[in-house]
C-alpha cells in the first residue's frame, strides 16, 4: 500500500448527501476482483449520460478537477452495502483523500485499507473547505501534522493513532501481519510445544 503523509492539490466539492456505494461505484462494475481500472467508472450514473457521453456540468468532467486528489463532499459518504470496489475507484480516479463531516463505517474502515485518508471535520468547517475549493487553488493536507492549509487559514483534524501510523506506514492488513511475523512465529513454536496435540504431523 502507498504511503500517505502529505497531499496538495485542488479540491473537487461535491455537494451531495448520502452519496452510497452504488453511487460511487456501480454494481455492474464490480465482477473484478483487481484493484485497477475501476476509476474510469467512478460516479458513473453522475459522470456520463445514457448513451454514455461524459455530462458537462459533472465536477470531474471538467479542469482543474479531473485530476483532483482530493474531494470535498456531503456528510454520510459511503453509506449502503460494503463493497470495497468503492475505495479502489477512488484511490484508481486518483482520489487519496476525502473529507466530510462524516461516513459510513465499514467504508471509512476501507479507506484506510486502501491508502485513503478520510477525514472528518465539522459542517462549519466543510463549508469554509467548499468556499475556497470554487477559486480553484491549492489547498494541502499534512497527516503526520494533523491539519489542512488552505489559503492562510488551518484546520486540524483528528484520527485514530492506529489508523494513522497504518496510513504513514503504509500497511495494510498483509503488510501489518508481516510486520509481526516474528512475533508470529515465537507464538507458534510456543503453542506447539505446549500443546502439541493441537497440531497435525
Amino acid at each position: 500500500m502507498q504511503k500517505f503523509t502529505f497531499i496538495k492539490g485542488i479540491p473537487a466539492h461535491l455537494p451531495i448527501v448520502n452519496i452510497d456505494t452504488d453511487m460511487i461505484i456501480p454494481k455492474q462494475f464490480l465482477k473484478t476482483i483487481k484493484r485497477t481500472g475501476l476509476g474510469k467508472n467512478l460516479f458513473f450514473e453522475l459522470r456520463y449520460d445514457n448513451n454514455g457521453n461524459k455530462i458537462k456540468d459533472f465536477i470531474f468532467n471538467n479542469e482543474p478537477y479531473s485530476n483532483s486528489k482530493i474531494l470535498i463532499t456531503g456528510k454520510n459518504f459511503g453509506c449502503g452495502s460494503s463493497r470495497e470496489h468503492a475505495p479502489w475507484a477512488l484511490l484508481d480516479f486518483g482520489i487519496t483523500c476525502i473529507i466530510s463531516s462524516s461516513y459510513a463505517d465499514i467504508f471509512y474502515n476501507n479507506c484506510f485499507k486502501n491508502g485513503i485518508l478520510p477525514i472528518i471535520l465539522e459542517e462549519e468547517k466543510i463549508k469554509e473547505l467548499s468556499e475556497y475549493s470554487k477559486i480553484k487553488k491549492e489547498i494541502s493536507v499534512d497527516l503526520k501534522e494533523q491539519k489542512i492549509t488552505y489559503g492562510n487559514n488551518e484546520i486540524e483534524f483528528s484520527i485514530d493513532p492506529f489508523k494513522k501510523k497504518c496510513l504513514v506506514e503504509g500497511l495494510d492488513d498483509i503488510a501489518l501481519s508481516l510486520s509481526k511475523s516474528d512475533h508470529i512465529n515465537i507464538f507458534e513454536k510456543n503453542l506447539k510445544k505446549n500443546k502439541p496435540w493441537i497440531f497435525n504431523d
